[in-house]
């Protein structure tokens, strides 16, 4: 009997050791502590959040009690039919118009006066979950009049009825299709665009990195808001600001008692994709040769160092990569624009971008 609880030991054992070294050799990746030192431009320092923000935080607490009270079962579906629902579309501006990208469900989005031969393609957020072009039309609006363009929000498909991987697919396919489509028919674009928030701010990074690998032509410039780009829950604010994120902190504040290792190997298993692979955390790419990219995050979201090791990495490659940050702001707060003022101000930092580093629409860029 002592032996075999010896050998039931000594294989446990093994077991462990396996696992971790797996883990360390396979699945987490470099280390990205290097990238961990401030940079810049931050908003806000030492100001108190706006009422509006205020309001919006007791916003999400209402949904989360809703939640709480919610069976397991079917908060999935609550969160989805929220989210495509909170935010009413405005009343004067942009039109929506259904298409179909190749089998991907889309609409475009164009402000008035928007230029047709300039498209952004626009990737929405949602924890690869949740989300769709509908859910983030204040956003699409506002990028369509920010860029002149016409914006294309693709309802990419989500987990877990579709493996991760698939989502990206449907980026690809879509951005290859913008580059010879718009919303007048067939025709080649003047100036294009790539911009997302949180989970599609992780497929905007991800796109534009293939995009340069397969020598498409490369987007005029990309904007990313509080992206997350890296799956193997390194980063250090994913613990360090679970309590001041007022939106993901109650939604993972379960999984952070989770050690790494098994967060790493549940990510592996549910999307069959090393964690550290490019292709899901885009910080560990190379970064080098990127079109300008404007990443904005609030310094009390779990993904602010996300953004702040992805900006240093890129920085350091040599890529015109710039970092704006806001004090206090909820996750992804952009889109309770217009009526949150950091909201407005952080769409008009974009606005600024944009016409800074993108060819006017009386200049063309070259193919």
């Amino acid at each position: 009997m002592s032996a075999i609880i010896l050998y039931v030991l000594a294989m446990a054992v093994v077991g462990v050791v396996l696992i971790w070294a797996v883990d360390f050799l396979y699945l987490q990746g470099s280390n990205l502590s290097a990238f961990d030192g401030p940079t810049g431009q931050s908003h806000g320092s030492g100001s108190a959040p706006s009422a509006e923000h205020l309001a919006v935080l007791a916003s999400l607490r209402g949904i989360f009690d809703t939640l709480k009270s919610t069976p397991r079962s079917q908060q999935l579906a609550l969160l989805r039919t929220t989210m495509d629902n909170a935010f009413p579309e405005l009343e004067a501006s942009a039109q929506f118009r259904p298409v179909n990208v190749l089998g991907i469900p889309a609409e475009w989005v164009l402000a008035p006066g928007a230029d047709p031969r300039r498209r952004l393609l626009y990737l929405h957020g949602g924890a690869f979950m949740l989300g769709s072009a509908k859910s983030h039309r204040r956003l699409t609006a506002r990028f369509s009049e920010m860029a002149d363009a016409a914006v294309l929000a693709i309802d990419y498909r989500l987990m877990p009825e579709h493996p991760r991987l698939a989502g990206v697919e449907d980026c690809r396919t879509a951005y290859r299709w913008l580059l010879e489509h718009g919303p007048d028919g067939a025709g080649s674009a003047d100036a294009v665009f790539v911009a997302g928030d949180s989970a599609g701010g992780n497929l905007t990074l991800s796109l534009i990195a293939w995009v340069r690998d397969q020598g498409l032509r490369a987007p005029d410039a990309a904007v990313a808001l509080s992206p997350a780009t890296d799956t193997t829950f390194s980063s250090p604010s994913l613990r360090t600001n679970l309590a001041t994120d007022a939106m993901l902190g109650p939604l993972f504040h379960s999984l952070s008692k989770v050690p790494r290792l098994l967060l790493r190997w549940g990510a592996w298993f549910s999307s069959r994709v090393r964690p550290s692979h490019p292709v899901v955390s885009p910080v560990f790419g190379d970064l080098s040769n990127l079109p300008p990219l404007l990443v904005q995050a609030s310094e009390a979201e779990m993904l602010l160092d996300d953004s702040r090791r992805y900006v240093n990495k890129a920085v350091a490659a040599g890529s015109p990569v710039r970092l704006q940050t806001w004090s206090h702001m909820v996750h992804v707060w952009q889109i309770f624009y217009p009526e949150l003022p950091e909201g407005r101000a952080a769409l008009e930092e974009v606005r600024q971008f944009l016409e800074a580093v993108a060819p006017s629409p009386s200049t063309p860029s070259k193919s």
